[in-house]
């Protein structure tokens, strides 16, 4: 019984996780690339994007978009760029 309350101890301790060393503020920006059947879907992806990044953002998200015509249709390529990593964090969560 003792090596069942050891194991469970240290299960303890092998899940603990400082945030700090997964929120470090290294990573504050999201790229994204897509292909749609067309311009309209295209657009309205980002559209999409952007409201879902003003509602992660506490200061104004920074973000470069373009949207070309491929072989495919219309590919969208979009960075946003937010001031934390936990806004960037949030931004992902909340498109998936």
């Amino acid at each position: 019984m003792s090596d069942l309350k050891c194991k469970a101890e240290e299960a303890k301790v092998c899940c603990c996780v400082d945030v700090g060393t997964v929120i470090d503020n290294t990573d504050c920006s999201v790229d994204f690339e897509q292909i749609y059947a067309s311009e309209a879907q295209a657009k309205e992806a980002l559209a999409y994007l952007t409201e879902k990044a003003k509602e992660a953002e506490s200061e104004p998200c920074e973000i470069y978009s373009e949207i070309k015509p491929v072989t495919d249709g219309y590919v969208l390529k979009a960075v946003f760029s937010f001031c934390c990593q936990a806004e960037t964090m949030i931004f992902q969560l909340s498109t998936r």
